[in-house]
């Protein structure tokens, strides 16, 4: 138990911290933007491209890890999709609580926590994380709220063309394609440019559980609270569930099977609170209070969820 909250503590501690420091106005609510734009567009692109570009690509492609990561999200979607659909939750709501409960935060909680929980693994983790959230979760997402929308004649495929696009032009993924690249053409890295990436990725871990306390300060909290407990608990607790049931099917069908601390990391990806950005694509169907209750709830109840899943799981 001391070795979890060895983990956990420091996580909880620094996002208090970010949000202390907002509350009593020692940084503005403005300024977590900008933090946070630092970390998604130079940090963590930095950290990816490292972690991508200094390992064999084998290495690096883990395809028992990444199939039952997406099959794990696919499940979490469909459940989330269908008993909301039961409930007859209107289309817009019910696209924006399906992508809070698949889509986790790799980036600002998921790799610190696998930081503490697996130093050795937590570069590869994150880019096998953010492959699989990039090229199809938040994608899929995304077509699911274009299609709460009046397309104006727009194609299903012309539709998925733009949000391909916008997923290539991302710095998180072009960092990926980068030193995949490097990797796979075993291109040798000049020290100076290791080193000046390396004080980037450096800054990455500190900075963006800062940034996820500091921007709870002064969300809107006008949602559907029933929505947002959903939202939250099948973040915390669906997800989670279904990837485990996607490793077990997985183990079935005789795929390679992972490394304990693999498994590990695996179930513990899915279980951390949604992405930071999620309120910001809920505003676009008008549900950002709904949104943003979810996320706040998540993060508060991660605390608990995630150091009983990892009593389990380590």
């Amino acid at each position: 138990m001391l070795a979890v909250l060895g983990i956990i503590f420091p996580i909880f501690a620094v996002i208090s911290l970010g949000y202390l420091c907002v509350r009593f106005g020692l940084f503005k609510p403005s300024d977590m933007r900008l933090f946070g734009s630092f970390v998604l567009n130079l940090a963590l692109p930095a950290l990816l491209f490292l972690a991508v570009a200094t390992r064999d690509a084998r290495d690096v492609f883990n395809l028992t890890y990444m199939a039952v990561f997406a099959l794990g999200a696919l499940l979490t979607i469909a459940v989330s999709f269908t008993v909301l659909g039961l409930f007859k939750v209107g289309p817009s709501r019910r696209a924006v609580a399906v992508m809070g409960t698949s889509c986790p935060n790799s980036g600002f909680i998921g790799y610190p926590l696998m930081l503490l929980a697996f130093p050795d693994m937590a570069g590869q983790i994150l880019a096998l994380n953010m492959l699989v959230e990039n090229i199809l979760i938040i994608p899929l997402c995304l077509v699911l709220f274009e299609l709460t929308k009046k397309r104006r004649g727009i194609s299903i495929l012309h539709l998925f063309g733009q949000i391909a696009l916008g997923v290539l032009r991302r710095p998180m993924v072009v960092a990926l394609l980068l030193g995949l690249a490097v990797s796979a053409l075993k291109l040798p890295l000049p020290e100076p440019l290791t080193r000046t990436a390396g004080l980037f990725a450096a800054s990455a871990s500190a900075l963006a559980l800062f940034t996820i306390g500091g921007a709870l300060v002064g969300l809107p909290f006008k949602g559907h609270r029933a929505l947002a407990a959903f939202t939250a608990g099948g973040k915390l607790l669906l997800h989670p569930a279904m990837v485990a049931l996607a490793l077990i099917l997985a183990t079935a069908l005789g795929l390679p099977p992972l490394s304990r601390e693999m498994a590990a990391a695996l179930i513990l990806s899915a279980a951390i609170p949604m992405f930071s950005i999620y309120a910001l694509f809920a505003s676009e169907l008008g549900h950002e209070g709904m949104a943003s209750l979810a996320q706040v709830v998540a993060t508060g109840a991660s605390f608990i969820t995630l150091s009983a899943l990892m009593l389990w799981v380590l």
